[in-house]
């Protein structure tokens, strides 16, 4: 707002022909500087009169025929809301195009300057506004210091977790006439006190401590076995499933419960044979027990690489904000804060909107003269290739084994059509091509590393 007399909105383009008026530039220092538009009638007047006259054609004013309005009269109701408008339009394609033209790399939008002396009564007029210039840097990806690689191994006890695990998974349900550790257990929970009633399934590994335990050790079906309900299973959560609580509804709980046992089951683990490799990972792929236990751990550590490539992409980030120093136009940022949202912030919120979004926006310059300095750009086909692999990756879980080209070419043209799903597919990768550059360039020592050991070594950096 110029003095409260003209909005602008500035967007980015490229737009083509001479600028008809005079713009000008006056640098304060290397990240402000102040724009000045000077506006003739000759630049406005034209279009000014054209759409006087076009309304002429329309207007139905009482006294008037249509199209015979005094022209007199169309100028004073509408002459000055038509100026205002064209101006602003002026304004906003030419300041644009200049700081296309002129190759200015600005940080948020031009702020106009209010003009104490500004009047619409005259036909020329001059506009001024602030710009922030993004600072100029290089970026050295080799850190001073070297960043630590992880990478994550399966450990021994990790293997024998996931295979019985599996085991479990693809094993079979035999009926027992009596409680046995371990075993599962189907019955009916009730109280009158809390009004529940509620049939679960739980597993005898879940319930918490001994004397709890040893009340269902060689109890049979039929039997109804009354609890406390605090310290009755591992975890709230499981209590409050096992009861029909809300959230929270079961942490402070301490009343009796009966247990009514309905069924009692032993599950059988698979046997690791031909039947079970083939089960797990297709006719033939695995052999043997040793290859069985050498593709759990490849398919572990797969999954592991993605925790360990988030962390080295965290960890590069950080290096890069520490070791690249360079200023920004603070003052001007936190003013643009202030005025650019939907609701004006006063100048203390916008410092402190400014404070929290700072890191975030010297990174995005970092990486964005990074990407540019080594020319990684991010293409349209890179975009569409990783929508439909993802695409295929959902259709599989589904059995939908071969898609045929033309159908994941359609489905991800469906898809990239939504804007912020688009935005999603380019950020990922972005960051996959950005991974790929810091693997190449970046100073950094790999480290192995079990997955326990991993969460204590991030945690220990927060």
């Amino acid at each position: 707002m110029v003095s409260n007399q003209i909005n602008c909105i500035f967007a980015n383009q490229n737009l083509e022909g001479k600028i008809p008026m005079n713009i000008s530039r006056e640098n304060i220092d290397k990240l402000n500087a102040i724009v000045k538009v000077d506006i003739k009638k000759e630049d406005y007047e034209p279009k000014v009169t054209k759409i006087l006259k076009d309304y002429r054609k329309t207007a139905n004013i009482p006294g008037f025929r249509k199209g015979h309005v005094p022209m007199g009269l169309i100028k004073k109701q509408y002459g000055h809301s038509v100026l205002v408008d064209e101006v602003n339009k002026l304004l906003q394609e030419n300041l644009n195009k200049y700081i296309v033209d002129e190759k200015l790399d600005v940080l948020g939008n031009p702020l106009p300057k209010a003009q104490d002396n500004f009047s619409w009564d005259t036909e020329d007029y001059s506009f001024e506004f602030e710009i922030g210039l993004a600072p100029e840097f290089e970026v050295d990806v080799k850190a001073k210091k070297p960043i630590t690689s992880y990478k994550i191994i399966a450990d021994q006890e990790t293997i024998d977790k996931q295979v019985e695990y599996l085991r479990t998974q693809y094993g079979k349900m035999i009926s027992k006439n009596e409680v046995e550790e371990g075993n599962n257990i189907t019955g009916v929970f009730t109280s009158e006190e809390k009004e529940i009633e509620k049939e679960s399934t739980f597993s005898l590994d879940n319930i918490k401590g001994k004397r709890n335990l040893n009340k269902f050790l060689g109890s049979k079906v039929g039997d109804t076995l009354t609890f406390k309900t605090k310290n009755l299973f591992d975890e709230v959560h499981l209590l409050e499933a096992n009861l029909g609580l809300e959230t929270d509804e079961g942490k402070d709980l301490n009343i009796e419960v009966n247990f009514e046992i309905k069924e009692i089951n032993e599950q059988e683990l698979a046997e690791l044979n031909q039947d079970f490799f083939d089960k797990i990972f297709g006719k033939d792929k695995v052999k043997s027990e040793e290859e069985f236990q050498n593709k759990i751990k490849e398919d572990i550590e797969k999954q592991f690489e993605q925790q360990s490539n988030q962390q080295l992409i965290n960890d590069v980030t950080e290096a890069l904000l520490e070791e690249t120093k360079f200023d920004l136009p603070d003052e001007f940022l936190t003013k643009w804060i202030q005025v650019s949202g939907e609701k004006e912030l006063t100048e203390e919120e916008a410092k402190e909107e400014y404070q929290r979004s700072e890191k975030a926006l010297r990174f995005q310059l970092i990486e964005n003269e990074l990407m540019k300095a080594n020319d990684i750009k991010v293409e349209m086909e890179d975009v569409l290739a990783s929508a439909k692999e993802r695409i295929k990756m959902q259709m599989a879980q589904f059995g939908q084994m071969n898609p045929s080209e033309e159908e994941l070419n359609s489905i991800a043209q469906r898809v990239l059509s939504n804007e912020q799903e688009a935005r999603n597919f380019s950020d990922q990768v972005k960051n996959e091509k950005l991974l790929d550059f810091y693997k190449e360039n970046a100073n950094l020592k790999e480290k192995e590393v079990t997955y326990d050991d991993f969460i204590k070594e991030v945690m220990d950096k927060k």
